[in-house]
């Protein structure tokens, strides 16, 4: 296991790597950052070099980033352009961020993983056929309609708390109704995947020897099939992780938000390569590692596999 684990650390170096360097050379594409500074000003020839020359932007995109990663390992992410070191605007985006995401992810694997559950046992009977009319409905409402037909319905007419506007310092309990709208599409998923799953493994060798054999239905729902039927749910709400962090922006914008999605948006909108290429490099990493853990997770859901 331990081996695995360097191997899989390893590994992840050239895709760290070449994700992040993408990720900046797509931000220098957008245009240029020093314009997108005086807005709809034409700023001073020599002004704009000078900024240039500060920022490091009159360097050519390799040295530029070479540059960015070894600041990185000194844990300096840069200094976005209104002075601000970027790593303050990740103190305050992320933790945000990640009460979000936790109740995303909460709602998603317990609501998807029981009702693709009670599908998968009773296949054809009103609860599966109300659960895939359901998901369908969740997949085929944009998130953005929903967040919006929510925030009207249980902000301005019902005055629900937190549902129009939700603080920095909110508790979870405001976060429930943000957390729904970006675990929407992902619970659908989540409850299809498992259905599928469950539907499979009832027809498997194993399931029959272990109901021949006389055990208890709970022990043979509960341990055999239940474990065998999360592995791929594991990996989908693993990979989903990143997807939710980075993907919250719409939400967050439509409930006035201010974590990652926030921060990426308005960095995007204002050409600023720092917070961009800073906040998509942390997101990276936070991807790798939980992909890692989901790979671990593998041998605990079946004994059968190790790694070596």
């Amino acid at each position: 296991m331990g081996r695995y684990v360097i191997r899989r650390l390893l590994q992840m170096v050239p895709v760290f790597i070449g994700t992040t360097f993408l990720i900046f050379v797509m931000v220098h594409v957008l245009g240029d950052p020093v314009a997108a500074m005086f807005g709809d000003r034409k700023p001073d020839p020599a002004t704009a070099a000078a900024i240039r020359h500060e920022l490091g932007l009159d360097k050519n995109v390799f040295l530029q980033y070479w540059d960015y990663i070894t600041d990185i390992f000194r844990g300096d992410f840069g200094t976005a352009f209104n002075g601000q070191p970027v790593t303050e605007l990740m103190s305050t985006a992320f933790p945000v961020t990640l009460k979000l995401t936790a109740v995303a992810i909460t709602v998603e694997a317990v609501i998807g993983i029981t009702l693709g559950m009670l599908s998968g046992l009773r296949p054809g009977r009103f609860t599966d056929n109300g659960s895939l009319a359901f998901t369908m409905l969740i997949i085929s409402v944009p998130t953005f309609v929903m967040g919006y037909l929510l925030q009207y319905l249980l902000g301005v007419k019902w005055g629900v708390p937190g549902t129009i506007s939700v603080d920095p310092d909110a508790p979870i309990s405001q976060l429930l109704i943000p957390g729904l709208v970006v675990a929407g599409v992902s619970l659908a998923y989540v409850t299809r995947l498992t259905r599928t799953s469950v539907a499979e493994n009832m027809r498997s060798d194993y399931l029959r020897t272990a109901v021949a054999k006389g055990l208890p239905r709970r022990r043979v729902v509960g341990v055999h099939l239940m474990r065998n039927s999360l592995i791929p749910v594991v990996t989908f709400i693993g990979a989903d992780v990143g997807g939710l962090m980075a993907g919250a922006i719409i939400t967050e914008k439509i409930f006035n938000i201010h974590g990652v999605g926030f921060q990426l948006y308005n960095g995007i909108l204002r050409q600023n390569v720092q917070t961009v290429v800073g906040f998509v490099t942390v997101l990276v990493i936070v991807f790798l590692l939980v992909n890692l853990l989901v790979d671990l997770l593998y041998a605990v859901l079946d004994p059968r596999i190790r790694y070596a």
